[in-house]
Order: C-alpha cells, then structure tokens, then sequence
C-alpha cells in the first residue's frame, strides 16, 4: 500500500512540477512588441491616387488559410485546432488569390494571416500573398507572436506568429503599427495580442488616404476592451480626418455592423462575445459605417466554427466591413458570396472615391 502511495504521489508532484514549468514559461515568454511601431512598406510601383475617380477596396479575415467548409473549430465547441494538412493551407491560399483577382480590388486588406504557426503548417502566408499578387504594392503588421499553447491537449494548438496584410496599387509612403489594449489577465494567453496598421497613401493635391488594418478581439468576455480598442481607433481616425486626409478603417470588427444581424440571418438572437452591434453612435463627427444594401443581399461575412458549414444551419452574421471619413464617396458596397470556400469569412468589398 504505501508503495502505490508513494507511486501516485510521485505522479502528482510530476504534473505539478511539469503544470508549473509550463505556466512559468508562458508568462517569462509572453511579450508585446512596442506601441507606435514604424513599420516598412514594400514599394514596387508608384501610382499615386486621384480625387473623382473610382476605385476598390477589399476586406478579407483569411482566418490563417484553416478553414475549408467541413472544419470546425475548438474554441467555438468545434473538433479541430489545426488546419488538416499543408496542402488545405495551400489550396485555401491559392483560392484567397484567385478572389482576389477576382475582386480586383485597388486596396486589399487581409486579417489573420500567419507567417508562421503549428496551426497553419507553418505556410508563409505573408510571402504566399506578396509573391502571388505582384501587382501591389504590401505592407505587413505583425498581432502577436505567441507562445507555446498546449491546448487542446490531444492536439495543440501551438505556436503562431500572425498579423495584418494591406496590399496597395498605389504607393505606400509610410506605416506604423498600433498596439491595442487587450486582456491582462490569463485570457490573454487565448485572445492573443491585438494591433491596428495605420498606411499613408499619397493623393494628389497634397492629402493622404488613411488605410487602417484591424482585426479587435473576439473572444474577450471584458466588453470593456472591447470598447478600449474601438476608441484608441477612433482617436487616430479623428485626428487624421482633422488634417483634412482621407480615412478608411477595414477589418473584423467582431461586432455586428449591421445591428440586426440576427434579424437579417435569421438566426439565435443570443449575443456572443463577437456578435454584440457596433456601437455607430460613438463614431467620430465625419464619420459612418456604410452598409448599402447589405441587408437585403442577406449574403453573410463570418460563420460560427462549431461545426462544418451548412447553409441554411449555420449560425452567420456579418462583422466586417469599412469605417468611412464623409470626404470618401460610397459607391457600391457588397460581401462577394464565397460559400466559405477558403475562409471561415466572405470578403466584403467596396467601390468608392476621393472627393
């Protein structure tokens, strides 16, 4: 008896030991790069844009190049934490191009793309989008670069180091990388870092386009980070917009931007951490959220990874789109209907221009 004691105390003194190396290495190995980071763009042409003349931007969540239309995802009740193999991420990349050329947009703003990460089979996804869209001028913006994550256990998720791709024809004359507030507390660790690109983009007649790149937190239960990043955005969009440039904001705002996205979807009216409306009335004075016909097209831009996708079944909603100064015209706006092909998001595009 005292033999099998001492044989499952020394297996509890080893997963303590073995749980708290762990946690020691996630907290010494956590970090966040600096706020207000200059960043560098890669130039290759030298178009400048012009006032009264249209073009096109692009706003696409690539959601790491995992998620084909059977896969689901773990932290939404899902199976998987990694995508199936190199060749899904591959095949997704190459179909995320391909809609891109599709879309033809002048400005293409990416999220969740990964440079490296055990999730995504460690593709290039930066390299894959530069290399395979060489008609844009690119600008990268790194989220985070996160630890280790033994989670789940029988299969981890790992490690990821992510961020945010803008692809301009026009020329990018600088960048700099925003961090956002996030979570101090152990969720941190799940919600991963946060961060926002600001692209300057030369117009004629002396004013700059304001291209910002985000992706805000989803899975956060404090609404007050949430509330935290919308402002720090709004702040640089005011400012900008003072100076008398062009702002544009695309992204996944993990907010609903139509407010009665259930309604639209018809689907559970039961909000998620992600799913709560954006709050249009805290805008900035010159500022909209244009949605157009969206409503009416019923044409989703993110589904729930609960499961593999259906429609008809599938909770979707709509939780991307652009933030607009009132000095930039809308055109037309719609979500380009994907069926979630190559992403757990449909890209959202607008036709817009300069006044």
């Amino acid at each position: 008896m005292k033999k099998i004691i001492k044989i499952i105390l020394g297996i509890v003194i080893a997963i303590i030991v073995v749980f708290g190396g762990y946690l020691i290495y996630l907290f010494a190995s956590y970090d966040r790069l600096p706020d207000n980071l200059t960043l560098k763009p890669h130039n290759q042409h030298n178009e400048v844009l012009e006032t009264n003349k249209t073009y096109r931007a692009m706003s696409h969540n690539i959601g790491y190049g995992a998620y084909p239309p059977s896969y689901s995802f773990f932290m939404d009740g899902g199976k998987y934490s990694r995508a199936y193999d190199k060749k899904t991420v591959e095949e997704n990349m190459q179909g995320i191009v391909n809609t891109t050329k599709d879309v033809a947009p002048t400005l293409a703003f990416y999220q969740e793309v990964d440079q490296s990460g055990d999730r995504s089979q460690h593709v290039d996804e930066v390299a894959w989008l530069k290399e395979h869209l060489p008609a844009y001028n690119s600008l990268y913006g790194q989220n985070y670069d996160s630890s280790y994550l033994f989670y789940p256990f029988t299969d981890p998720i790992g490690q990821a180091k992510s961020g945010l791709v803008t692809l301009s024809h026009a020329e990018i004359a600088s960048s700099k990388r925003y961090s956002l507030p996030i979570e101090t507390n152990f969720n941190k660790f799940f919600d991963l870092d946060r961060a926002f690109t600001v692209s300057r983009i030369p117009v004629k007649g002396n004013h700059e386009l304001i291209a910002i790149n985000t992706h805000l937190s989803a899975f956060t239960k404090d609404r007050s980070v949430q509330a935290a990043q919308l402002k720090k955005i709004f702040d640089v969009m005011e400012t900008e917009y003072q100076k008398g440039n062009y702002v544009m904001v695309a992204g996944d705002y993990n907010h609903d931007v139509l407010g009665n996205s259930p309604e639209v979807f018809n689907t559970s009216k039961k909000r998620e951490t992600w799913t709560h409306p954006f709050p249009k009335d805290q805008l900035p004075a010159g500022f909209h959220l244009p949605n157009g016909n969206l409503a009416e097209e019923k044409i989703p831009s993110a589904r729930a990874l609960n499961e593999p996708y259906k429609k008809g079944h599938t909770y979707t909603t709509l939780i991307d789109g652009f933030l607009l100064s009132d000095n930039i015209q809308v055109k037309d706006l719609h979500v380009k209907d994907m069926a979630f092909q190559y992403s757990d998001h449909n890209p959202v595009y607008l036709d817009f221009s300069l006044k």
